[in-house]
């Protein structure tokens, strides 16, 4: 994991499958600062591209890191603005 961000705010999405990672993404990310970096935790193997997906077609967002370990996904998403 980067050291380069301090998360702010921890999202569980694991057992859920598309599309409610991105819709429960969005949702938390509202709810924080510009500059704030949310972790999403997700166990659905789509959710690497569609976190992905989201963030690129998304202004405000930038989706900075993601990781695979043993059937958990982390997502590293900063509100930009």
């Amino acid at each position: 994991m980067s050291a380069e961000f301090d998360i702010a705010e921890t999202l569980d999405v694991k057992g859920a499958s598309c599309p409610m990672p991105v819709v429960k993404t969005k949702s938390a990310i509202d709810d924080l600062a510009a500059g704030e970096v949310l972790e999403v935790v997700a166990t659905d193997p789509g959710s690497m591209s569609d976190i992905d997906g989201w963030a690129d077609g998304t202004e405000g967002v930038e989706l900075v890191d993601q990781t695979e370990g043993d059937d958990v996904y982390n997502h590293y998403v900063r509100k930009t603005e």
